[in-house]
């Protein structure tokens, strides 16, 4: 649970789920998470670099509008960025 208070990836991806899943699933699912990332790091030798929180949400957020404008056109609308707002 103290990763959901750390601004990392990690932290990120907590939050978002407990939000969503509620605080119990959130934190298995960031425990496998976890234990998937430490398993990759020894079993391959690979180096971990946390890309941080801001990282993480640039990339959901980019996925989250990739699956939103087919959606849109299924419904016969276009988007828009508006304007001024980040």
């Amino acid at each position: 649970m103290a990763v959901g208070r750390t601004h990392t990836a990690l932290g990120a991806f907590y939050r978002r789920l407990a939000a969503r899943i509620g605080k119990a699933k959130a934190v298995t699912a960031t425990a496998r998470k976890i234990v998937t990332l430490f398993y990759h790091t020894m079993r391959h030798g690979l180096d971990y670099r946390d890309p941080g929180a801001d990282y993480y949400e640039q990339r959901y957020r980019d996925r989250v509008l990739k699956q939103l404008h087919p959606r849109a056109a299924e419904f016969g609308f276009t988007l828009q960025a508006a304007t001024g707002v980040s």
